[in-house]
């Protein structure tokens, strides 16, 4: 069968025989948690950040929110950030406009506030929020001397260059200069053109300390690359940890679940 392509993934997944949507176990961990094939009907591996609040987001917030989002796309990150801080203040259990002010710190190389930010929104919310958990990581090892100052603007700025060969030449050189940052290694894998190369990129951003998002990717990777390979059962069984691992984030969780819908052909 040919391969499909998923929202997040790094590699494409050859879809396996199909199974029974009856509600049989295809996985158990440890602590006695169990995966059953119904569980995955429906997988989407898609998590509605934008709404994610502890209430409702006031209709203001949300229009204040916007217009700072519109101000800095016009590069008047002033403006944005004041309306940020506006949406905020009427909606101080929503994320979303702490992480756009942390992201536009970040885009002025105020990297300190940028980080204090971040901070907050993986605060508000612990299971993750975009990026923000990844942010938080590699802005806390830059201000610690672990990594380079501004490697997590450059490789954020890297979303930004089209051009696949352009971009695979950066991030080689990006893994080849700074072999422990670890999500250079995961786009590196995404940009590979073979498993082989895919799985060698992966076990070294594994190596590399990652943070609890770009950890759960890598490992969803490697499985999808695993199940390529016809090691199915290697596959369900990181995947099924991080399906039920209260540990996961969001992400990693909705994603490793649709993984397994595809694996399964559940959907």
């Amino acid at each position: 069968m040919g391969r499909l392509f998923v929202s997040c993934l790094l590699v494409g997944l050859i879809i396996g025989p199909s199974a029974s949507l009856s509600d049989q176990i295809i996985f158990k961990d440890a602590q006695g948690r169990v995966l059953r094939m119904s569980d995955l009907k429906g997988a989407s591996g898609s998590v509605d950040w934008e709404v994610r609040a502890g209430k409702p987001v006031p209709e203001e917030a949300a229009r204040l929110h916007e217009k700072g989002r519109a101000a800095g796309r016009q590069g008047d990150s002033e403006a944005a950030l004041g309306l940020f801080r506006e949406a905020s203040e009427i909606a101080p259990d929503w994320p979303y406009p702490v992480y756009d002010a942390a992201f536009t710190h970040l885009l002025q190389q105020d990297f300190e506030k940028a980080y204090e930010l971040y901070r907050t929104v993986d605060a508000m919310a612990p299971r993750g929020f975009f990026t923000a958990k990844t942010a938080v990581d590699v802005l806390g090892k830059e201000m610690r001397g672990e990594l380079p100052a501004g490697i997590y603007l450059f490789h954020v700025s890297l979303e930004w260059e089209t051009d696949p060969a352009k971009k695979l030449q950066a991030v080689v050189q990006l893994t080849e200069k700074v072999p422990q940052f670890a999500p250079a290694w995961a786009e590196r894998a995404k940009l590979e053109s073979d498993d082989g190369a895919r799985l060698k990129a992966l076990e070294r951003g594994l190596a590399a300390d990652p943070d609890p998002e770009t950890l759960g990717f890598l490992l969803i990777n490697k499985a999808v690359v695993l199940a390529n390979a016809g090691r199915e059962d290697e596959a369900v069984e990181i995947l099924g940890q991080l399906t039920l691992d209260p540990a996961s984030t969001l992400g990693v969780e909705q994603v490793a679940k649709s993984t397994l819908a595809l694996l399964f052909d559940a959907k």
